[in-house]
């Protein structure tokens, strides 16, 4: 391939390989300041000069004209997209954007964009961090509003996951302001306001959590495909919960899990379920009757199909349900298998719920010097974070264990 700036990159590539100097490469046979332009791009090399180099270099002229099969990137794209179920292409796609030329930023887009999902998949926020970075500098160069409101919507999905909601916050801005500027379908509009309203909901903003869950039904919601309508419901059914509302929290969640049937997909279906359950068991009081009936049918599908993150999930939800049921020896044998048995790939929440279980568990166990300190290291952490929410939920759990040992205490004693 003599064409330009392809020719020049290949060729530069193959020299650094191979520790060679331009003056080194040329030898006799030309200057360095003809090959100086050959490597930017700015001249087209002939046939003798592509077989000299090639000598020099030690390969054949394939080598220097054509890209590695390996690195080219929509060849890596392709083989991804047609790979038969259960194939590993991860490396195979890694290595491609490693040695990509970088001329075709679409191309890298999609190959970021897939790698990103997968890092998700698999709970590797950090890396999924890198990748999402890249693309939201992409999307700037390529400027596709479209492109640039679902690469920041989902970094701050990423920010969420990792704890990092101040540095979340502005990024959802961004996504929904991009999203209305550029008047984009009403699908990307409301992916950027649902990260939006968790992450408001998460710092404790709850009036402008409110008021875009409103401005979400007026304007979004009746139209919405019936997917993103059950997570903007679910999402919508926190907000309410937050602010005191059980009924409307409820309502919410139930007009969510209507929405899908399980031919509509088995795994969006398994994971409203999951995520319904979630909410139940956060609820004041917890609606513990219908987080097990959500679990319990998450659950049968998980443990055939789910994923390692995707389990440890589930486990962390028996856990808190088992808890919240009374069986509290069930509860502190799944938070030790999930808190000991491994590296834990929850998002951050999840994990900081799990841990602040295991300190009730402590408390209650008897071993109260330990719960509360494991608990007051939580509570200080999420609200130095401000991650007001989070907190919330952590000071609660260590008032409410502690005043129920203290109701066992006066029981026995009056006893």
């Amino acid at each position: 391939m003599l064409e330009q700036p392809h020719f020049g990159r290949q060729l530069r590539k193959l020299r650094l390989e191979r520790g060679l100097s331009q003056a080194a490469l040329v030898g006799e046979g030309m200057s360095t300041g003809y090959l100086s332009r050959l490597e930017s791009g700015e001249r087209r090399p002939n046939g003798r000069v592509v077989t000299y180099l090639a000598q020099q270099l030690g390969v054949d002229v394939a080598t220097l004209t054509e890209p590695r099969a390996g690195g080219c990137l929509s060849h890596a794209l392709a083989a991804v997209a047609s790979a038969p179920p259960g194939t590993d292409c991860v490396q195979a796609l890694l290595r491609a954007v490693r040695e990509d030329e970088r001329d075709d930023p679409a191309g890298r887009w999609q190959a970021l964009w897939l790698l990103g999902r997968i890092s998700n998949r698999d709970g590797d926020y950090e890396q999924e961090r890198a990748h999402l970075l890249e693309l939201i500098e992409l999307s700037d160069l390529i400027a596709a509003p479209d492109l640039r409101v679902r690469s920041n919507a989902q970094y701050a999905r990423c920010l969420c996951a990792l704890g990092d909601m101040r540095a979340a916050r502005p990024v959802a801005v961004t996504a929904l302001a991009v999203a209305r500027g550029a008047q984009l379908p009403a699908a990307d509009t409301m992916a950027a306001l649902l990260v939006l309203i968790c992450v408001e909901t998460e710092l404790g903003r709850l009036d402008s959590a409110d008021r875009h869950v409103r401005e979400m039904e007026r304007d979004l919601l009746p139209g919405a495909a019936p997917a993103q309508a059950a997570e903007a419901l679910w999402t919508a059914s926190v907000v309410s919960d937050r602010q005191g509302d059980q009924v409307t929290a409820g309502a919410r969640l139930e007009a969510a899990l209507g929405l899908l049937q399980g031919r509509d997909g088995l795994a969006l279906w398994t994971r409203l379920r999951t995520a319904a359950t979630a909410v139940a068991l956060q609820m004041t009081p917890p609606r513990v009757e219908a987080a097990d009936r959500w679990l319990g049918e998450a659950g049968t599908v998980l443990e055939l199909i789910g994923t390692p993150v995707q389990l440890q999930e589930l486990y962390a939800l028996r856990a808190h349900l088992a808890f919240q049921q009374g069986r509290l020896d069930e509860a502190r044998s799944l938070c030790h298998d999930l808190l000991s048995g491994g590296e834990l790939r929850l998002p951050y929440g999840d994990r900081v719920r799990l841990a602040a279980l295991e300190g009730r568990l402590l408390i209650l166990a008897g071993r109260v010097d330990q719960g509360v300190a494991a608990l007051r290291r939580l509570g200080q952490q999420a609200t130095e974070a401000r991650n007001l929410d989070l907190a919330t939920h952590v000071w609660q759990c260590l008032a409410t264990t502690l005043a129920d040992v203290h109701a066992r205490e006066v029981g026995g004693a009056v006893r």
